[in-house]
């Protein structure tokens, strides 16, 4: 009999309803702390953005730092610097001695005074006087011996200056035009006498200056 009950029991399952399911709470509302998640994220992020931010302007600081170094000491590196020419053809290399008037006055020049003299000539006189030539007038050079019998002689820094600042003809005689003025206002007094005297030293020590044969 009790087998037969089984039996029954498996091919007619009672229409009991079956005892509910209980909700596991954790399952259908889970705890996860996503708005202090995300709040942890930005918070990483900003401190990384923070930390990008310092090391770019400490960086940028550095550059500008750098930048007003360089341009300080720029020109004064140029003003030391010591042209190859003057030191090569010129054989100066040490202050040298120019007479400043016909009382005999002298001054020294030293050679980064005449290589600033020699890039201003390249700048203001070269067009016309390469190599000591004066191409609008050939018989008129910048050689020794022509500075000398100019009228005024032109063989000292303060004559030579005077011509610079008014270009007169070779006998003095009138104003000319072929000549660059170059005024106060477009060269300084040391300017202008750092020309003369390398205009006067390349025609003294400079090998072929103002000649045919150079």
């Amino acid at each position: 009999m009790a087998i037969g009950y089984r039996l029954l029991g498996k091919l007619f399952p009672s229409t009991q309803s079956p005892t509910p399911i209980t909700p596991n709470p954790q399952r259908e509302n889970p705890e996860f702390p996503i708005p202090q998640l995300l709040i942890r994220i930005r918070s990483q992020y900003t401190h990384k953005l923070l930390m990008l931010c310092r090391l770019f302007t400490r960086l940028l600081i550095l550059i500008v730092v750098f930048v007003v170094y360089y341009s300080s000491t720029l020109p004064a590196q140029a003003a030391n610097k010591i042209d190859f020419y003057i030191a090569r053809y010129l054989h100066v290399t040490e202050p040298i001695a120019l007479e400043m008037d016909e009382q005999g006055n002298m001054r020294l020049f030293s050679p980064q005074e005449l290589s600033i003299g020699k890039q201003l000539f390249e700048n203001n006189c070269i067009n016309c006087h390469v190599g000591g030539a004066t191409l609008p007038d050939p018989q008129v050079s910048l050689s020794l011996l022509k500075l000398q019998e100019a009228n005024p002689p032109r063989d000292r820094i303060n004559a030579l200056v005077t011509f610079m600042r008014q270009p007169m003809t070779y006998d003095g005689s009138q104003e000319t035009y072929w000549c660059r003025q170059l005024p106060p206002s477009l060269l300084s007094q040391q300017q202008i006498e750092s020309l003369a005297a390398f205009v006067l030293t390349a025609a003294q020590k400079s090998p072929g200056w103002g000649t045919e044969s150079f």
